[in-house]
């Protein structure tokens, strides 16, 4: 039985932005934040917590709006994306990614309203890479031109099924016709940075099925794919289904074997796996995401949404874990009233970031790179943290795990692993680095 390491780990228009029409981006903006300076770039997520209604699988901060505030949902999301930016101290921020929720269901001039406040007080390259997650309802679909005109060149559509019965039972509030004209209208607007969400290990579902479904996805798919799990969550409506036994979900073999045939199958036409749950073809990557995996710092707007950055406005020199308040109507009052509804701030000391590059590192198929792990790490190296360790030579030898000149890394049947992996170099990384060790200036 495999253990394996998938998880759902989830707006004027700014002169500074531009459209791109080309697939394939030469460089990945998120590379500059690898420096002695990474503390003067980030990137943002916006958090948009509307939904029409709730799937049955899903436990994500989203809310049913009783009325129309959209207005000042974005007033405030300006003003805290003004607050946050000035307390970070950042000069540039390398990409920016609008996520829900539904944040489709959000007006155009929302998206545009806030890249235009980030552009006034920051840096936003002309490069850098903004992504809206759409649902694909005819009503997501007729907005999309609007979307880019505001600054938006990159969607990710949230497909989850190409069949009609498995939509339904999701509770999912699109069919898969519309989804095949979403994808088909982003793609003409958006060539080559249109990723698709497929969901694997629903209900019924059987290798055969997720083969057949996955061949008719990639014929008419951009050039970036993200697999999920669908995954029991404590609370939802599909738990309660399963738990009573009014439905039933494949075995954990089953669902191993369709990640193992997905895989197989993406690279069969030109997609390359270049982190647990994503591929693409055309160096189409999203650099948004490849930004979180390397640790650079993120600052988080909106309810719920999470961040990793120094204060520097206040005179912090320590990386924070920040989250800001949940339920809407609250953050909203506390955005008014101090200017960002941030709930909670936990200071990282060396070793939680040290765990934190780690975890996040290790999901890319790269891996972990000497240089970039001693540009958190200095004193201690890969070699010298993990090279000695019994576990992870026994790992290494089993040819799951690989450390050598280029890095840390997992193989090709290592990274289906990663679940079982993560713990042994979680042990090592604290045996070897000491919890009282000063904090260092990330």
């Amino acid at each position: 039985m495999m253990t394996r390491t998938f998880t759902a780990v989830s707006r004027v228009f700014p002169p500074r932005l531009r459209h791109f029409s080309g697939g394939e981006v030469t460089k990945d903006v998120s590379e500059c934040a690898a420096s002695p300076q990474i503390t003067e770039q980030a990137s943002l997520y916006v958090h948009w917590p509307y939904c029409l209604r709730r799937c049955s699988y899903c436990n994500f901060n989203k809310y049913i709006s009783k009325e129309n505030n959209d207005h000042i949902m974005t007033q405030c999301l300006q003003r805290e994306t003004e607050t946050l930016l000035r307390l970070s101290q950042v000069s540039c921020i390398t990409s920016v990614f609008f996520g829900g929720g539904t944040p489709s269901l959000a007006h155009p001039s929302t998206f545009a309203a806030i890249l235009e406040t980030v552009s006034r007080q920051v840096n936003l390259s002309h490069e850098a890479e903004v992504t809206l997650e759409v649902n694909p309802t005819p009503a997501g679909k007729s907005r999309l031109e609007d979307y880019c005109r505001a600054g938006v060149n990159r969607f990710s559509i949230g497909v989850q099924s190409l069949q009609d019965e498995d939509l339904k039972s999701l509770g999912r509030d699109h069919d898969s016709h519309e989804a095949l004209q979403t994808i088909e209208e982003a793609r003409r607007l958006c060539p080559g940075r249109v990723s698709v969400d497929v969901m694997f290990g629903r209900p019924k579902q059987t290798v055969e099925s997720w083969e057949t479904e996955l061949s008719e996805l990639l014929r008419v798919c951009d050039d970036h794919v993200s697999l999920y799990q669908l995954t029991l969550e404590r609370g939802t409506q599909l738990f309660k289904q399963v738990e009573c036994g009014a439905v039933t979900m494949p075995s954990e073999d089953v669902t191993a074997e369709m990640y193992q045939r997905a895989r197989k199958t993406l690279h069969q036409h030109g997609f390359q796996q270049y982190e647990v749950s994503n591929f693409a073809r055309h160096n189409s990557v999203s650099h948004h995401n490849i930004s979180y995996w390397k640790g650079n710092q993120y600052i988080g707007v909106g309810p719920g949404a999470h961040g990793r950055f120094v204060p520097l406005g206040e005179g912090g020199v320590v990386r924070e874990a920040r989250t800001q308040t949940l339920e809407p109507d609250v953050w909203i009052r506390e955005v008014r009233q101090r200017g960002h509804g941030t709930r909670r701030r936990l200071p990282l000391g060396h070793l939680e970031l040290l765990e934190e590059v780690l975890v996040m590192g290790m999901r890319m198929t790269e891996g972990i790179n000497h240089k970039h792990w001693e540009m958190f790490s200095p004193q201690n190296g890969l070699d010298e943290v993990f090279g000695e360790s019994i576990v992870v030579q026994e790992l290494l030898q089993s040819g799951q795990l690989i450390l050598d000149d280029r890095g840390l890394r997992c193989s090709w049947e290592g990274l289906a692993l990663l679940d079982s992996i993560l713990p042994a170099l979680l042990v090592e990384l604290e045996r070897q680095i000491s919890p009282k060790a000063s904090r260092g200036p990330l």
